[in-house]
């Protein structure tokens, strides 16, 4: 009989190395969905992690990695400090969603003056928009106790519903020829995310997620609020005992979260994507839980992860392309990362024995 068995202490060799092992099982056993699908295996995987890095057209597909990987880090960030502290945001993508609308609602309130301070107004209602969407689930859990999970997650379907409505509605281009969507903001030089170095994918939402990097660094490592984010995650009793105040630290790790969510969502709608339209998300918020445990919740290892899921964005859009692979497949293959990253996980704390159990 297999059966678990806890360890005296964690596995340091698994903890560091689960990540390496996920991403290897991850190659196999996506290699596997692949030839089933009639696809070369070898060729498949080498067309999503080689091409965009060293392929004939990488000139143009490197700075993609920023591009792509920007949101995910962003939004991983902050997922990261509740997680560490047990407060599980599952509805990043609503906050996504919100962040996008406040922040384009504002600068296409503004259209067509030209001017400085509009850009910063709508980051900051961006930011306002995510926050306000994650104080829901905080709210109900601080005075009701309700399940943050559960409040979050429905939340993003609520959002989705919003984002059509406004696409179909309020923001619809008046001179869209009835088309859904809003106005191109690229087209709108104040309300545009525009490359900081043109060419180089550097944007200010890849500044942004550069600042949240540091700024949960150095909150982790030398703040008494990152202290009482990681003791309450690793000993609830002992964080009581020690004065954590559980109400304040709710609040902040999903607000922190959806702030920073709204952001990405904010510099997503007014860069790359460019207007606001039915089918503006495209799973950021989901994406950046993998790239928030594929990490160790570590801000430097979130954006390797981060980086790394970009590259399967990228390779993937490259392998639909020049191989024929559906995009469900894709999706299933970032879905296997989570997957035997969780898996493995469990034996940082377990160790498997094959045998007879003894007798009570």
């Amino acid at each position: 009989m297999i059966r678990l068995e806890k360890r005296p202490q964690p596995s340091r060799i698994f903890a560091y190395g689960t990540p390496l092992l996920a991403v290897l099982a991850t190659f196999f056993f996506g290699g596997l969905l692949f030839a089933a699908l009639g696809k070369d295996p070898v060729q498949s995987i080498v067309t999503i992690f080689w091409e965009p890095l060293f392929g004939e057209f990488s000139f143009f597909y490197r700075p993609q990695l920023l591009i792509k990987g920007a949101p995910l880090v962003l939004i991983a960030i902050g997922l990261s400090l509740g997680f560490r502290a047990g407060i599980w945001n599952i509805g990043a993508e609503g906050q996504y969603i919100m962040g996008a609308l406040f922040g384009a609602g504002v600068g296409l309130a503004f259209y067509p003056a030209e001017s400085a301070f509009i850009f910063p107004l709508m980051v900051m209602a961006g930011a306002f928009g995510g926050w306000l969407w994650a104080m829901i689930p905080a709210v109900l859990k601080v005075k009701f106790g309700t399940n943050e999970i559960l409040v979050s997650l429905m939340l993003v379907y609520v959002a989705e519903q919003f984002l059509a409505s406004m696409s179909l509605g309020l923001l619809k281009n008046p001179e869209g020829f009835g088309f859904p969507g809003s106005r191109n903001l690229q087209q709108y030089p104040s309300a545009h995310n525009a490359e900081i170095i043109a060419g180089s994918g550097m944007h200010w939402g890849v500044v942004a997620a550069m600042i949240a990097v540091i700024f949960a660094y150095v909150l982790l490592a030398r703040h008494r609020l990152g202290f009482a984010v990681r003791v309450t995650g690793e000993a609830p009793r002992a964080a009581r005992f020690s004065g954590v105040n559980p109400a304040r630290l709710i609040l902040f790790c999903l607000g922190t979260s959806g702030l920073l969510a709204g952001l990405a969502g904010l510099f997503e709608v007014a860069g790359p994507a460019g207007q606001v339209t039915i089918d503006f998300n495209v799973g950021y918020g989901f994406t950046a839980i993998i790239v928030a445990f594929l990490g160790r919740l570590h801000p430097i290892g979130i954006v390797l992860a981060g980086l790394l899921m970009a590259l399967t964005y990228i390779g993937g859009d490259i392998a639909q392309s020049q191989l024929g692979l559906p995009a469900a497949a894709i999706q299933v293959f970032q879905g296997m990362l989570l997957f035997f990253l969780l898996a493995l996980d469990l034996l940082t704390n377990y160790r498997l024995r094959i045998g007879r159990t003894e007798a009570a």
